[in-house]
């Protein structure tokens, strides 16, 4: 028997080429279609107006292999962290972040991951494999049922910043994103889309090559490369010199939103000099924002948070010198959900 088809691999056209060669109504198509992107089906079963016939006829000749909530963790500040399973028993993790103006959805890109940034937990593990495109759309559409079901409320705003550097899957990732915002899907603005990189200069240049509609954010996390290679190696070979060109590359072809992310490390990158050097950067980039990330603990490295005085002083230094700087609170801390700190750590409830 051949190895199944995998059935989201294939397009509207295909489908209805399908049907007909099996000698049905090309409408059948458009039914199976919607059960994919618009009602979500994640067995062949749940399609209830197609026949049980047809539906095992699918089921044979296709798979789905759509992921699954393996379990789910409720914060005290409102924050849901499910963790996923792969059709090929992987775990990876998903947040759903709401706040009074916005319900967010923190997407995982790839399964553990290669960059071994020091303050992050994912950093930590062996990255086994990409996610499929949707794979990643499957976890939107999960957290946007669970924000619909906990909150009365559709998703507002997708970030892929949870497990994985998604500029290390490229084409998933885009083509994730095409189908959240087609119109036949989820039709979510790109604009309420951000893509978060720990800084590959040659897939952010492809990006503006691309002309994505999306917005960027750079985990910067250091203003010189000396302090940036000792927890970030991915800069040995993206310096930021490197990354402030390809980010003027990026803006001067898509005039998209750029975000530079800026965890506070005591004692290691939180003083007023390094204030002031990524004042320097942030003069070189047409950067909207900069987004003061507190530090989520995740045990093992010598990472600790500054006191909110310490904190407070860094950020009124870059106000004072006219950068738009806002300190970001972590959510979820409490179900190690926050930044940094995902890991498929078993603390879950189903």
């Amino acid at each position: 028997m051949s190895e199944a088809k995998h059935i989201r691999e294939y397009s509207l056209q295909e489908l209805k080429e399908y049907f007909e060669s099996i000698g049905d109504k090309k409408f059948r198509a458009m039914q199976a279609y919607e059960w994919l992107w618009k009602k979500n089906a994640r067995s062949f079963n749940d399609m209830s107006n197609l026949s049980l016939d047809l539906r095992k006829k699918l089921a044979d000749e296709f798979d789905m292999q759509a992921i699954s909530v393996d379990a789910t963790q409720h914060s005290s500040d409102g924050t849901l962290k499910s963790r996923f399973k792969t059709y090929d028993g992987h775990l990876i993790e998903g947040v759903l972040i709401p706040t009074e103006n916005r319900n967010t959805a923190c997407v995982s890109s790839q399964i553990g991951c290669s960059l071994t940034c020091k303050f992050c937990a994912t950093g930590r593990m062996e990255r086994k494999r990409n996610l499929r495109f949707d794979e990643i759309y499957d976890q939107v559409a999960i957290l946007n049922e669970q924000s619909e079901s906990v909150y009365n409320k559709k998703l507002t705003n997708i970030v892929y910043m949870g497990m994985g550097e998604p500029l290390l899957n490229y084409k998933n990732v885009l083509k994730s994103i095409d189908r959240i915002t087609a119109s036949d899907s989820m039709a979510m603005s790109p604009k309420r889309i951000t893509v978060s990189t720990a800084g590959v200069a040659k897939m952010i240049k492809q990006l503006g090559d691309d002309q994505v509609r999306f917005n960027l954010a750079l985990s910067l996390h250091a203003p010189t490369d000396k302090k940036r290679n000792e927890i970030m190696p991915i800069n040995e070979t993206n310096t930021i010199d490197l990354l402030i060109e390809a980010l003027n590359y990026f803006y001067d072809k898509t005039k998209n939103d750029i975000t530079l992310e800026y965890i506070l490390f005591r004692g290691k990158n939180d003083s007023l000099q390094d204030a002031d050097d990524l004042i320097k950067i942030y003069r070189q980039i047409p950067t909207h924002l900069i987004n003061v990330i507190e530090y989520n603990p995740i045990g093992g490295v010598d990472f600790e948070k500054p006191t909110e005085e310490g904190t407070q002083l860094f950020t009124d230094h870059l106000a004072k010198h006219r950068v738009n700087v806002r300190v970001r609170r972590s959510r979820g801390k409490d179900i190690d959900a926050a930044c940094g700190q995902l890991a498929n750590k078993d603390k879950s409830t189903a």
